[in-house]
């Protein structure tokens, strides 16, 4: 339970500064910038794992979380 409510505010924190870094309006409120922080670092995850620099199984770091929250983010705002 802890670690859901962990990966939580860890989503939430990664899509607010990601929500930062991007200029223009953002869509959504307060959970749909924490399951785009949640997701973006999934997404961040897979790019790394296909550029080589994690392993499989290994997490991504919050860099590359927070670049995977600014591509689903443009994504998203494309979309909406």
């Amino acid at each position: 339970m802890i670690h859901m409510i962990g990966q939580a505010l860890f989503g939430l924190l990664v899509g607010v500064v990601a929500k930062l870094l991007v200029p223009g309006r953002d869509p959504g409120g307060l959970i749909v910038t924490a399951l785009i922080g949640m997701v973006g670092g999934w997404l961040g995850g897979r790019i790394g794992r296909m550029l080589g620099w994690y392993d499989e199984g290994h997490p991504a770091g919050f860099g590359m979380s927070i670049v995977g929250a600014m591509v689903l983010l443009l994504i998203y705002r494309l979309v909406a």
